[in-house]
């Protein structure tokens, strides 16, 4: 692969609790860790553990979009109803467009194992060349809404996100995103997949 096949990724976590070390922040190394069997491209990280705090987040994020030039940017936290809980209006804040689909979607994977599901409150933009996802705070349902739900062979039963997240990435810009099939498999039209060599 050449250098333009590179990947910025920026992660994000967003909790007060773990920002002032009251505890281990689980979710950036949730995601890294997934990303890094995901992936087949080479993978540069952005990481970031910041407070709920709407100004902070919404800075955060344009400079990861606008002067790190992350191709993908994944928040981890702050999407419940508490009052504390500003990721989604910090998200939409900064947006060019909105994405529907990954919310509805991934509220339709963890609504499969709890009813409070219906409380969560992720969105996904785009800004820029970026695409911006919030995602579950915990990293077992981080990792269900990015890869889906398999069923006992093997087979998905219901897709993850992460399945369309390359073809997305290839609308706004930016890099060939390939990923590992057994992890995850993208999806692309027939007409937009590059032939390998």
């Amino acid at each position: 692969m050449n250098d333009e096949e590179h990947v910025r990724v920026g992660l994000v976590s967003i909790s007060d609790r773990a920002s002032r070390g009251v505890y281990q922040d689980e979710g950036v190394p949730a995601l890294r860790e997934w990303l890094g069997r995901a992936v087949r491209n080479p993978v540069e990280f952005e990481e970031r553990l910041i407070p709920d705090e709407q100004a902070e987040i919404e800075a955060t994020l344009r400079a990861l979009a606008d002067e790190s030039r992350c191709h993908l940017i994944l928040t981890t936290g702050g999407t419940g109803p508490a009052l504390r809980d500003v990721t989604p209006e910090a998200t939409l804040a900064v947006a060019d467009k909105v994405m529907p689909g990954f919310g509805e979607q991934m509220r339709q994977i963890s609504l499969r194992f709890v009813p409070t599901a219906i409380l969560s409150r992720q969105v996904a933009v785009i800004r820029g060349g970026a695409l911006i996802v919030n995602l579950p705070g915990q990293p077992k349902s981080i990792r269900e809404t990015l890869e889906g739900l398999k069923g006992a062979g093997g087979e998905q039963v219901v897709p993850g996100i992460f399945a369309a997240v390359p073809y997305c990435i290839d609308l706004i810009g930016g890099p060939y995103i390939e990923t590992d099939e057994d992890v995850c498999k993208a999806f692309r039209p027939k007409s937009a997949i590059r032939k390998k060599g």
